[in-house]
């Protein structure tokens, strides 16, 4: 089942939001859940916002470091990416998603490994 962190409810400061993220990234790994779907915002002058930004370095890492599978930005959220492909292929659930095919940046998606 596709994980939902909904960071604009309540706009934590940057380091709050990566800390929810790292929580949620344990946590649904330990659920055996593949793919997590982060609602972060694009920031208010549409250049990308600052927790947007964070996240993007921290998954960066967090790949390179072979933490995580992979990560891309809602942007890329639709049917004709190979990357949604992959995750629709771990997690059939991903086809109802309200977001899927918005080419909405205020997403990311984070694709787990599996256990």
């Amino acid at each position: 089942m596709l994980t939902i962190l909904n960071l604009k409810n309540f706009s934590p400061a940057v380091d709050i939001a990566l800390a929810d993220v790292l929580i949620a990234i344990e946590n649904a790994s330990r659920d055996n859940t593949t793919v997590i779907k982060v609602l972060h915002g694009y920031g208010s002058h549409g250049r990308g916002g600052a927790i947007l930004l964070n996240l993007r370095k921290l998954l960066a890492n967090l790949k390179k470091q072979n933490k995580i599978l992979d990560y891309f930005g809602g942007e890329s959220w639709n049917m004709f990416n190979q990357k949604t492909m992959f995750a629709l292929k771990r997690d059939k659930s991903i086809v109802g998603d309200e977001d899927l095919g918005k080419a909405n940046p205020g997403i990311t998606i984070i694709i787990l490994k599996d256990k």
